[in-house]
C-alpha cells in the first residue's frame, strides 16, 4: 500500500510524477519546455499523445518508475512511510 496522502503533500514528488508523464511525450514529439507556452499546446500534447499507444505506455511506465519505491519489494511504501503523517 503507497501512503497517497503524504505523497501529494509532498512538492517533489509531484513535480517528479508531472514531469515523469510529460517528459516522454515532448520528447517523442521533439518538443521542448519553451515550446509549452500555451494551455492549448499542453492540451494538444496531450490529446495526441494519448491516442498513440506506444507513448502512452511508455509515460504511464514513467510514472510507474517515479511513483516505486526501490527500498520495498513492489509498488508499496515500507511500514516506516506508512506511518508518516508528513512527508520527511
Amino acid at each position: 500500500m503507497i501512503n497517497w496522502k503524504i505523497r501529494l503533500k509532498n512538492p517533489v514528488f509531484c513535480l517528479q510524477v508531472l514531469f515523469s508523464f510529460l517528459i516522454p511525450m515532448m520528447g517523442y514529439y521533439g518538443l521542448t519546455m519553451q515550446e509549452m507556452t500555451t494551455w492549448e499546446s499542453l492540451i494538444t500534447l496531450i490529446a495526441e499523445a494519448i491516442s498513440n499507444p506506444y507513448i502512452l505506455f511508455i509515460s504511464i511506465l514513467s510514472v510507474a518508475n517515479a511513483i516505486n519505491d526501490p527500498t520495498t519489494r513492489g509498488l508499496e511504501d515500507s511500514d516506516q512511510a506508512k506511518r508518516y503523517q508528513w512527508p520527511r
